[in-house]
Parts: structure tokens; C-alpha cells; sequence
């Protein structure tokens, strides 16, 4: 089989890290497989120790075919990681499969991961794999073992160079696309809350590389396929990384074993409407957004994290 390299980002967790490469070596195909490394800087010199740690663990890693660490001696932020780590690689191997340090794989991450890119890459109305699937209600009569989204997952993905170029990072279009409520109740379709990420994204109210992407992915009418169950596990909502937060609603057990992919795979409205109701927002939610519009989400988020440290 025809392997995509693995890309995977890293910061200050050192553990997560650990976990999430212990993980991926027990992959099948990870003797086979190359990952390259991208090691962001540290924000100051309190974070200096803990990229240090991250990076004598990384730059001893074993179990794959080769290893390529890229260390950043300032910090770029994972937006601009990503963007331009996933660049550099895929214009290089033409796909790509991508981690980030918080992400737990199944023994099987991999081989659905590869066997995916290969299968799926002549249908140009695909843009992107999902490792991740969130646990959402499946009708039985539904029959296939992946489903459809036009929505991307950040944890654990993989996709093509022919379809990563098509993004404006930019969103030069984002005030026509403001402007057409229409065409906000569409991008909505998968999560109410994509619109309002959009919007904080816009306005210099957040720094994300992923509603970017998926913004792109709506505006070219494409799919993400998704597996019936997770491969992958997300351990960072633990308060530990600069994006975290506290919560279980996305936990997921891991799929012990291959799925089958089924090449002419059609949406199913059942399925994306269970799908929305996992990410719609709810009352915190909306209160979120208005907190971030005043200018006051960090501290209330920095309080609500000391809280739920403080009675966990």
C-alpha cells in the first residue's frame, strides 16, 4: 500500500504526547509509515523547560520508518503551525494523514486513515477523512460502516494536496458571505455553532486554522467521510492545552477493529441531523459568544477553568 506520511503537532504536554505516540506505534503500519514532527516555540521563558522536555522525548523516537523532528525556535501558534507544517508536507507527498499532541489512536487509526486517502481520492466531492467520529444515535437500518458530513473533524484527519489548495486562508468572500443569511443557515447545517466561530475567527477574536478549513469545504460543496466509530480519542480536554476545555461530550471509546468503506457512499439526512445536535450550541454557548464580543472571554474563561480545577 501506497503510505501517507503522518504529520503530528506539538507544544508543552509532554505526557499527551507520550501517550498519543505510544499509541500510534502500536498502529498497524507504523514500521511502515514516516512522520515528521512540527515542535512549536515557546510564548516565554516559563515555557521554555516544558517544549524542552517535548522535544528530548520526540527526538528519540522509535518505531517507524523514519522521523523527522522541525523545531520552531519561536512560537507560531497552532494556526499557522498547522497551516504552513501541512503545506510544506503535502506539496511534497500529495497527502497526508495529521495529529495533534492530544490525539489517542486505535490500533487501526492508520490502516482506516490510509486505506481511506487511497480509496476515496477519485471522487473529487471528498475533501477531507475523519479519524474521529463523535458518539451521535445511528438509525440500524443504515448499513455502511463510514457516513458523510460536509463538515471536517481537526482531531486526526487526512486529505489531499489537490483539495488543501483550494483554501482561501484569507476568507476574502467572508463579507458577501455575512451579508447572505441564506448561505449562513446552510453553513450552520452541521452545528449551529460554525457561523458564530467564523465570526470570532473574522473579527481577531480567536486564531483557528479548522473553521477556516471548514468554511473552505462548505464554499466547495464537499464531503468529509467519517467512520461509524472513533479512531480516535481525544485526551487534551483536560484544561491542559492553550484550546482545551473541560468536558466529556465528545468522549468516545476506540473501535477495535477495520472498517469496511464503501466507495459510492451517499449522505444520509437522519444521520447529519443527529450530527448537528452534538455541536449546536446550547444557553452557555450563546452566552460564550456575547462574553466574547465585550471583549471578557479570557478572564471568564480563565475562571471557569480555576473553578472546575478547584471542585473537580
Amino acid at each position: 500500500m501506497d503510505l501517507a506520511p503522518i504529520v503530528m503537532f506539538t507544544f508543552n504536554r509532554l505526557e499527551h504526547t507520550k501517550k498519543t505516540i505510544e499509541a500510534l506505534k502500536k498502529n498497524n503500519f507504523a514500521k511502515e509509515s514516516e512522520i515528521f514532527i512540527f515542535s512549536d516555540g515557546p510564548r516565554n521563558e516559563q515555557e521554555k523547560l516544558k517544549v524542552n522536555e517535548v522535544r528530548k522525548f520526540i527526538n528519540n523516537i522509535d518505531g517507524f520508518k523514519n522521523v523527522t523532528v522541525s523545531e520552531s525556535e519561536v512560537n507560531k501558534g497552532l494556526a499557522n503551525s498547522v497551516i504552513n507544517g501541512v503545506t510544506k508536507i503535502i506539496n511534497e507527498y500529495g497527502k497526508i494523514i495529521v495529529l495533534e499532541d492530544d490525539l489517542v489512536t486505535s490500533k487501526y487509526f492508520l490502516e482506516y486513515m490510509n486505506k481511506a486517502l487511497n480509496l476515496y481520492k477519485s471522487r473529487k466531492d471528498i475533501w477531507s477523512i475523519s479519524g474521529y467520529t463523535p458518539n451521535i444515535e445511528i438509525q440500524r437500518e443504515y448499513k455502511d460502516e463510514v457516513y458523510l458530513i460536509k463538515r471536517g473533524a481537526s482531531w486526526g484527519w487526512a486529505t489531499w494536496k489537490d483539495r488543501w489548495k483550494l483554501n482561501d486562508w484569507d476568507v476574502n468572500d467572508y463579507v458577501e458571505f455575512k451579508k447572505n443569511k441564506k448561505m449562513v443557515r446552510e453553513f450552520n447545517l452541521s452545528g449551529s455553532d460554525m457561523a458564530p466561530m467564523l465570526n470570532d475567527q473574522m473579527e481577531g477574536r480567536i486564531n483557528s486554522w479548522a473553521i477556516r478549513w471548514g468554511y473552505n469545504q462548505f464554499r466547495q460543496n464537499m464531503w468529509t467521510v467519517y467512520p461509524v466509530k472513533a479512531f480516535i480519542k481525544n485526551i487534551g480536554t483536560d484544561l491542559s492545552g492553550t484550546h482545551s476545555a473541560m468536558t466529556n461530550k465528545y468522549d468516545v471509546d476506540l473501535s477495535e477493529r477495520m472498517v469496511e468503506l464503501n466507495l459510492n457512499i451517499k449522505p444520509n439526512d437522519e444521520i447529519r441531523i443527529a450530527f448537528k445536535r452534538k455541536y449546536d450550541l446550547n444557553i452557555l454557548g450563546y452566552v460564550a459568544i456575547g462574553i466574547k464580543k465585550i471583549g471578557l472571554y479570557k478572564e471568564a474563561r480563565s475562571l471557569r477553568n480555576k473553578l472546575i480545577k478547584l471542585f473537580k
